[in-house]
This record gives structure tokens, C-alpha cells and sequence, in this order.
């Protein structure tokens, strides 16, 4: 529990410090949404606990639901993690540290409290409005590479925020 309210804390100065950073335009309309396999750009999640925990941080995405790697980064470019995945496995990276866990929705919900729908944020990133038991997504400005999504339950409610080029 220290060690994730450490990482958390850490993660805490990251948003605060994020906050004074900013992003290139949205990639062009030349790739196809449907077809795109790589993002950039900004996340952040809040996990609803008592006292509510919050994460953000920069990030590259690459791959599918099936298979690929995500990086996170401090505003200063440092890589804070990288996960890497494919059936079966899903493997964290943090400075001389590496875990495995059995999938991504594992290892994010063992590194932030709750699991996140790796499946449905790729259909997210791409426009499509990809069901997930319990989350809500408003891709009202996902063409301006903006998404946002909140889990109603189970407890803890989250709130995820993609900001992307």
C-alpha cells in the first residue's frame, strides 16, 4: 500500500508539473482513425478512493488490445514505466523493476486501484464508442483528440481523460 501511495504521491507532483506543459495539434486527417495503431499525448485518471487518488502523465501507445506497449513519461521526458503485452501476459517496467501479470486490466488495476479497459480505449482513441460494463465514454471531441470515460462501478468510480495527437 506505501509503495503504490508513493508512486501515487510522485504521480501526484507529475500532474501538478503536466499542468505546465502542452501539446502539438491533433495528427492530420490522413490516417485513417480505423486503421491507427499509435498515439501520443497526455492521461490522466482519478480513482474515486477516500482520499480520491490521481495520476497523469505523458504517454505513447502503440499496438493492438491483443498486443502492444505503453510508455509514461514525467514532464521533463523522463520514462516513469513501460508496459509491454500480449495473450496471456502483460509485463511492467519501472526503473530496474519488472513485474508480470497476467493482463494489462491486472496490471493497471494492481498499479492505480482500478482496471482499465485496454480492449475499449483502443476502440476509444479510434472514434468508436466501444461498450464496457460500467463505464460511461464521451467521445464528443475525440476528432480535436480529446476522450474522456468514467467507470460508475464496480467501487471505486475513476475518471480517465486522454488528451492525444
Amino acid at each position: 500500500m506505501k509503495r503504490r501511495q508513493a508512486l501515487l504521491g510522485g504521480l501526484g507532483l507529475t500532474v501538478f508539473l503536466g499542468g505546465c506543459s502542452t501539446l502539438p495539434a491533433p495528427a492530420s486527417e490522413d490516417s485513417t482513425p480505423s486503421s491507427r495503431t499509435e498515439w501520443s499525448g497526455r492521461l490522466a485518471l482519478q480513482v474515486l478512493t477516500e482520499p480520491a487518488e490521481s495520476f497523469s502523465a505523458s504517454f505513447e501507445l502503440s499496438g493492438s488490445p491483443d498486443t502492444g506497449t505503453l510508455r509514461l513519461f514525467s514532464p521533463f521526458g523522463q520514462t516513469l514505466a513501460a508496459a509491454e503485452w500480449q495473450p496471456g501476459q502483460a509485463t511492467l517496467r519501472r526503473g530496474d523493476e519488472e513485474r508480470t501479470y497476467p493482463s494489462m486490466e491486472a496490471l493497471t488495476e494492481a498499479l492505480t486501484g482500478t482496471a482499465l479497459p485496454l480492449a475499449a480505449v483502443f476502440g476509444w482513441l479510434r472514434g468508436v464508442a466501444t461498450a464496457v460494463e460500467g463505464w460511461q465514454v464521451d467521445l464528443s471531441e475525440q476528432a480535436a483528440g480529446r476522450v474522456q470515460a468514467q467507470r460508475l462501478f464496480p467501487a471505486p468510480e475513476a475518471r480517465l481523460r486522454l488528451v492525444y495527437r
